[in-house]
């Protein structure tokens, strides 16, 4: 069976996709943009906007109940290769002890141009 996680503390779905859906003792997380919940707005830079997708996924997190330390597998979506140290400075304040599994590669673009896109897996058992 299926559950339905939603949030206003971050963006609404822009699709026909839901922010993350709980299933078989996981959660899976849909690819978080850096929208700011409250203004609609993406920041500039790949760290802002690193920042304001972590914010994101945590608020989702939450809303399931759990935290960044359930964690299990990240996939990093960048418009550019060459913004994966940046990236990675932000995302390691997220991360910081059993880290999960992660691929990050570059894309041709993303929605609403953004920079970074990142998705999430995390346990919920």
């Amino acid at each position: 069976m299926k559950k339905i996680i939603s949030t206003s503390n971050a963006p609404q779905a822009i699709g026909p996709y839901s922010q993350a859906v709980e299933a078989n003792g996981f959660l899976f997380v849909s690819g978080q943009i850096p929208i700011i919940p409250a203004t609609g707005q993406i920041p500039e830079g790949i760290e802002a906007q690193t920042e304001q997708v972590m914010k994101n996924i945590g608020a989702i997190l939450e809303a399931a109940g759990l935290n960044y330390g359930n964690v299990v597998k990240t996939t990093v979506m960048l418009k550019s290769i060459a913004d994966f140290g940046a990236m990675n400075g932000i995302y390691a304040k997220y991360f910081t002890s059993e880290c999960p599994a992660r691929a990050a590669f570059e894309v041709g673009n993303l929605p609403k141009n953004a920079l970074v896109e990142i998705e999430v897996i995390a346990e919920t058992i």
